[in-house]
């Protein structure tokens, strides 16, 4: 499986101590993007400083509007906000979804815990409506876990 194969991967951009946090999340970003087929954008949000808001950091993919997002709006905003998994097999169907693209037809968003905080999420777009499994949200889970482990 796709996952078990890019798991060393992700680990070993971790690892790499020549690159900064940022080139390091953009690597993250790229190798997804360019490896899982229904991936079509890979992002990540922090939380802006004290506000109640997330700030867009790293991503690959179609560039986006959304550069703040505020709690609870949009599919990253309610994460920021439930601190749980969140996967929109048809974001038509979402009441509260922010459209980054007219093409983006599923997201999955998975928080980021550091010291039990939640600091931020990997957001992935897809171009193809329901194609996320629990193997995706899994994985996803093991990024975020590795990604913690550089921000503390």
């Amino acid at each position: 499986m796709i996952f078990d194969h890019l798991k060393p991967q992700i680990k070993h951009i971790i690892s790499e101590e020549s690159k900064s946090v940022n080139d390091k999340l953009l690597a993250i970003c790229a190798l997804l993007e360019e490896n899982i087929p229904h991936y079509n954008w890979v992002g990540f949000y922090f939380r802006n400083g004290d506000r109640e808001e997330l700030k867009l950091g790293p991503y690959v993919g179609a560039p986006t509007d959304h550069t703040i997002i505020p709690f609870g709006k949009g599919i990253c905003g309610q994460v920021a906000v439930s601190n749980q998994n969140f996967v929109v097999p048809d974001v038509s169907a979402q009441d509260n979804y922010i459209a980054c693209s007219i093409t983006v037809k599923a997201e999955i968003v998975i928080p980021i815990f550091v010291n039990g905080e939640n600091i931020g999420q990997i957001d992935i777009d897809s171009n193809i409506t329901d194609p996320f499994t629990i193997e995706d949200e899994r994985f996803l889970e093991f990024v975020c876990i590795q990604v913690a482990s550089i921000l503390t």
